[in-house]
């Protein structure tokens, strides 16, 4: 028997789609059935790679870690990478096939419908439930024509909808029912129930508001999810970081993280703000730098364009001056290509320029190649000085997504990589300079090794002649947190009795 499927839509983006579904496929787990996240179509810089070496959409991972399965291609068969002059990188079952414009993506999609449908079929002859989730609003009437990820999927496949609305952006009665509204009378059919969600306060005053969605939309509503501090959960795009970049939160480290316009896989950042300690801010200017005890120039989708910002914005210069006075700086992936000498793109991989000039703290020369580089990875650090002292032989796990490859003149490799998506192999990796406090990798995740990260938070804490706070002890699995939030205030009994109907 094929596997049962259960669909999370949204109103818009951003309204925890993503984490709605990691919640169920761990309640899902956990009640003991064989679970896969799937999403057709995944607009997003966060990526990751998969055992295989596959590229797909960063949360479709996270889905698959609630899940307790390993991420595969199938869970996300189409993914669009943001690029400069409103073009995207199309990534089709974990494998780039090129650079388009948006309608040049939308006369490919009748092309992509049956690799969409054959990566859901494998997915449902192997688990005994697939939870899929939606992009976007299923009701941008311009793109409805060949729509692979909304109501064209559902349809198609006759899958249940839960449709989730955000009370915290305001307007979460009239996202609802505008939404039901503007649907088709085959797509509302499909509709089974309502979700609020991030919702602050007492629920008993919301209870109008419930009545009144159940009654206009004769759809019951299956929960009110609270608004979660805690949620721990890795954020699909930069959306998640607008309020972040404005806030300052202090501690006695200060971690200063670029906010780069197309800043990729911005969650390498989440395991240093997880720390007692240590205080994260996003900066956009030259004059927001100060003096940061560490800088953190993170990945990016477009390194010369990235590259130019950073001297636009006054903090290539602050950069190269805060290194100057003392403050490390750690760069990943894009960000090591920008702390090197030179950017070299003979043919036009990513942008018209076939050369830039990098921050120059690191003496290092890329050069960007057509192939892109996508490996799990295993290492060693081989360093044991600066900002790695202590470190030599730590063990570490990452992954890297990378186009180019970054050539060390006579600076140190602080990593060696042992592993490469399953294969042994003896590569080193990275570079250390500034006597040894200003690292570049291409690893991302790297600081997700949790010995490794202490330590390196460690030698900050020693230059500065600070102490850390003491590491709590290890709480519980966020996957578990989040669902039991989730299963306490979703109606369970509604979603499995969507999953042993036949809509």
């Amino acid at each position: 028997m094929k596997g049962r499927i259960l669909m999370v839509q949204g109103t818009m983006s951003h309204v925890g789609k993503s984490v709605l579904v990691a919640a169920l496929c761990r309640i899902l787990r956990q009640d003991g059935l064989r679970v896969a996240p799937f999403k057709a179509q995944n607009m997003a810089l966060n990526s990751f790679v998969t055992p295989d070496g596959c590229e797909i959409g960063r949360a479709q991972a996270v889905q698959a870690e609630a899940a307790g399965v390993e991420p595969q291609a199938e869970m996300n068969p189409i993914l669009l990478k943001p690029e400069a002059d409103h073009r995207s990188q199309v990534v089709v079952m974990g494998r780039p096939v090129g650079s388009f414009t948006a309608k040049e993506y939308h006369e490919m999609k009748p092309r992509l419908l049956p690799v969409v449908l054959d990566a859901l079929e494998r997915l449902r002859s192997t688990f005994d439930v697939v939870v899929v989730e939606g992009a976007g609003s299923p009701v941008e009437v311009n793109l409805r024509a060949h729509d692979l990820a909304n109501m064209g999927l559902a349809v198609r496949v006759g899958a249940p909808v839960l449709l989730v609305g955000d009370i915290d952006r305001g307007g979460v009665f009239a996202q609802l029912i505008g939404t039901l509204e503007l649907l088709e009378p085959q797509e509302r059919f499909l509709v089974k129930g309502l979700i609020i969600n991030k919702f602050r306060g007492d629920k008993s005053l919301l209870s109008p508001g419930l009545q009144f969605l159940e009654q206009r939309a004769g759809i019951p509503v299956a929960g009110v999810i609270p608004y979660w501090e805690e949620l721990a959960l890795p954020a699909e795009d930069s959306v998640a970081l607008e309020g972040v970049a404005q806030k300052r939160r202090h501690g006695v480290l200060d971690v200063a993280v670029v906010r780069l316009p197309h800043i990729s896989n911005f969650d390498d950042v989440d395991p240093l703000g997880g720390e007692p300690g240590v205080g994260i801010r996003f900066v956009r200017a030259g004059e927001e730098l100060a003096q940061p005890d560490l800088i953190l120039v993170p990945g990016s989708k477009t390194t010369m364009a990235d590259l130019a910002f950073l001297r636009t914005s006054g903090l290539a210069q602050a950069i190269i001056m805060a290194a100057a006075q003392g403050s490390a700086v750690v760069g990943i992936c894009g960000g090591f290509q920008m702390l090197g000498l030179e950017i070299v793109d003979p043919d036009h991989v990513e942008s018209e320029q076939p050369y830039a000039t990098g921050l120059g703290l690191l003496p290092v020369v890329t050069i960007f190649q057509r192939n892109k580089i996508t490996n799990q990875v295993e290492g060693e650090v081989v360093c044991d000085y600066g900002l790695l002292a202590g470190c030599r032989g730590l063990p570490f796990k990452g992954y890297e997504i990378h186009i180019g490859s970054s050539a060390r003149l006579g600076v140190e490799a602080p990593f060696v990589l042992l592993r490469r998506s399953g294969e042994g192999c003896q590569v080193a990796e990275g570079a250390l300079g500034g006597n040894g406090w200003i690292l570049g990798t291409y690893v991302h995740g790297i600081f997700a090794n949790d010995d490794l990260r202490r330590r390196i938070l460690s030698n900050l804490a020693l230059r500065k002649g600070v102490t850390l706070p003491k590491v709590k002890a290890l709480r519980q699995d966020p996957h578990d947190r989040w669902a039991a939030v989730v299963r306490a205030h979703l109606d369970m009994g509604l979603i499995y009795r969507l999953l042993d109907d036949r809509v």
